[in-house]
């Protein structure tokens, strides 16, 4: 998107986009409080980000967090791609999942598509992390991102790990975000406050991700960490349905990733417990919940080159059915170069919706011709599958805003899902034709 938009803010600086809960489609839990982006990390986290040489742009590229906590408590999510990145495999593989102490993440490669080299490549700089911060090896989780096949340069991450574990701070969040980003056009950081009726505890992340991301988890990474004391299996339960109503649910090119990654760690150092089927774990859940979500909205408005951002919400009779055709639309490249010039061709849509449902098991979900209404910010053109009567004038200011929602309804009742995605850019092609050159 275009700095300055009326949402997102001016994004010339680089910084987070301010505030953190810009977007209507995630609006802050009452008992959320955002924090200055300079606030720090919760209490028992240090981080550090340097320039290994590993980008040519000579920006920071490795970075290290560690929770000093004796006994830290984790959760992860990885790529469901079926050619998983080599520090992918090596953390679901090898670490301790549930205790992770620390985080080695690189930008500049993504060390996949690297064979057995890739994976020796990772497990070297796993325990040189290791070594360096005074834990085990399968206490240290990995994270790359960059150019696919690209052999990781073991001597640059050797030297960047030396370095980052000398310069690990409590507000050393920013420069960690900085050497996890590729083409990131802002930095996607929170710090956040919540309130809890046990207490008050603090809840950060930072991630990354523009372009190779589909409604399939995102190509993405993402640490998040808090105070806050949680047993191992509600770490993973609220991580887990968090990550599939907002990672799972972005697309920027319909490409997944093959080196997606979302951990969450937990200090404890605040004291507060999150105790299972507790008010505090409702409410702490909640602002996981919103922090991921809105997480996932910037990954999307930050698509290399967008310049506006769609949610497409599909109701039916058959779970699906429903499905695909959200991820249709949203995948679709007609639908995204109507959404990026304002054009209100809305028949694209209907023609994205029609399309994801010709095969012929999902014609027996549907009959045909699809009985289809379709509204475009509240503006209804669609009715049972046929053109009716709506405002022109209306219709083409509604899609020419930074956010646009589009309200698909298909035969039946009890199914819903929503897909949040960018349009599709000249710049996006600039982007990607030269990614490598």
């Amino acid at each position: 998107m275009s700095a300055g938009n009326d949402v997102w803010g001016d994004r010339t600086s680089g910084g987070p986009p301010r505030p953190f809960f810009g977007s209507r489609w995630t609006p802050r839990p009452a008992h959320v409080r955002e924090l200055d982006p300079g606030s720090g990390l919760p209490a028992g986290f240090r981080a550090a980000g340097v320039a290994a040489a590993i980008k040519p742009s000579g920006n920071p590229d490795v970075g290290l967090l560690i929770c000093d906590s004796p006994q830290p408590v984790s959760a992860a999510r990885f790529t469901a791609t079926a050619t998983p990145a080599a520090p992918v495999l090596v953390s679901r593989e090898r670490c301790r999942l549930d205790a992770l102490h620390a985080v080695l993440a690189n930008s500049g490669c993504a060390n996949a598509a690297t064979g057995r080299r890739g994976l020796d490549d990772a497990a070297k700089t796993q325990g040189a992390a290791a070594m360096a911060l005074g834990v085990a090896p399968e206490e240290v989780a990995l994270g790359s991102t960059g150019g696919i096949s690209w052999y990781l340069p073991v001597d640059s991450m050797l030297k960047g790990i030396l370095a980052a574990s000398s310069q690990l701070r409590p507000d050393g969040d920013a420069a960690f975000q900085q050497a996890i980003q590729t083409t990131d056009a802002f930095e996607k950081r929170a710090n956040l406050e919540v309130e809890l009726a046990s207490g008050t505890v603090r809840l950060t992340a930072q991630c990354k991700g523009a372009g190779m991301i589909s409604p399939n988890f995102a190509t993405m990474l993402c640490f998040v960490q808090t105070d806050a004391a949680l047993a191992p299996d509600t770490a993973d339960l609220l991580l887990g349905v968090c990550v599939k109503r907002s990672f799972d649910r972005c697309s920027v090119d319909g490409q997944l990733s093959t080196n997606d990654t979302a951990l969450l760690m937990c200090s404890g150092a605040s004291g507060v417990s999150v105790a299972p089927e507790s008010e505090d774990e409702l409410r702490f859940g909640e602002a996981l919940d919103a922090l991921l979500r809105t997480l996932a909205i910037m990954m999307v408005a930050d698509g290399e080159g967008a310049r506006r951002i769609a949610r497409v919400l599909v109701r039916g009779g058959h779970a699906e059915g429903v499905e695909m055709v959200a991820r249709a639309i949203a995948n679709s490249p007609l639908v995204k170069t109507a959404l990026h010039s304002a054009d209100p061709n809305w028949g694209r849509i209907i023609q994205a919706a029609g399309g994801a449902l010709s095969a012929p098991a999902a014609r027996d979900w549907f009959a045909t011709p699809l009985a289809v209404d379709l509204s475009i910010e509240g503006i209804q053109v669609c009715s049972a599958g046929a053109a009716i009567s709506h405002d022109e004038d209306a219709l083409a200011q509604a899609v020419a805003r930074t956010e646009v929602e589009y309200e698909i309804t298909l035969p039946g009742e009890g199914a819903e899902t929503e897909v949040f995605f960018s349009d599709l850019s000249h710049e996006y092609v600039t982007v990607n034709a030269d990614y490598t050159t």
